[in-house]
């Protein structure tokens, strides 16, 4: 079974693409998130976790997804882990997420992706996006095929780097980022809710025609990413940058 956590659709991409190639089902995890449901899920087939990289780790809340869910059946675990760049050592915390749900760590395999998270960075133009993407078709085929076969994926190097990265600026990235506090509507919202409704916290809610945040966010770019006038920003970070979301498998 392929269960994912995506904001901005590029994590969504890869688990139907793996879905379809291994002919298996796929879940999305929004759904138990948002309503605070924990999963009770079943599978003969191996365990596919697929979820962005939240500076070089599983975020925070799919991990959490993970250890409440009820897991039956299968006991190999895959993770496919979409990212901007790098997973740096992220296949550690992957490892000990196994550990304690009793599941066999089969690897992780990172997939390059377009860049999603612009209150930090700037996403790519259309263009370049669609390259990125066509480059990445090749490597989450290949993934496919490993997890098909039954066979581990290639061990991930875990270096110094990897622990600056994932083991001391994870922490930090929550503390310093993470947060829904200069999220606004400016005046060319049109009050349609669709923030709200792809909200995978539930954080956002309508109030007189406009949204408000709430401080349960996840910094995962749905709402900005999805609203079709472009009319949320976050502080001064957002301003001018073009948003992204991806496209969806055909």
């Amino acid at each position: 079974m392929v269960v994912f956590f995506s904001g901005t659709g590029n994590s969504e991409y890869c688990a139907r693409y793996i879905a379809r190639s291994i002919g298996d089902n796929v879940i999305d995890s929004a759904q138990y998130i948002r309503n605070k449901q924990i999963a009770q899920l079943e599978s003969q087939n191996p365990w596919v976790f697929v979820t962005p990289t939240y500076a070089w780790q599983i975020p925070k809340v799919f991990k959490s997804f993970v250890r409440q869910s009820s897991l039956s059946g299968n006991k190999n675990a895959y993770f496919v882990l979409t990212c901007g760049g790098s997973v740096g050592g992220a296949a550690s915390g992957a490892l000990s997420l196994c550990k304690e749900k009793g599941l066999r760590f089969k690897g992780l395999k990172g997939i390059v992706m377009p860049e999603n998270l612009i209150t930090m960075f700037k996403a790519p133009e259309s263009d370049e996006a669609e390259r990125i993407i066509e480059k990445a078709v090749p490597e989450i085929e290949k993934a496919a095929q490993v997890i098909k076969s039954g066979k581990a994926f290639e061990k991930q190097k875990y270096s110094f780097l990897s622990f600056l990265q994932s083991d001391l600026s994870n922490p930090l990235f929550y503390k310093a980022a993470v947060s829904a506090k200069k999220f606004y509507a400016t005046d060319e919202c049109i009050g349609c809710g669709i923030c709200a409704q792809k909200c995978v916290m539930g954080n956002i809610t309508m109030q007189d025609g406009k949204p408000r945040w709430d401080n349960n966010c996840t910094q995962c770019m749905a709402c900005i990413a999805y609203c079709p006038k472009q009319a949320i920003e976050y502080g001064k970070a957002t301003k001018g940058k073009t948003r992204y979301r991806c496209k969806e498998l055909e």
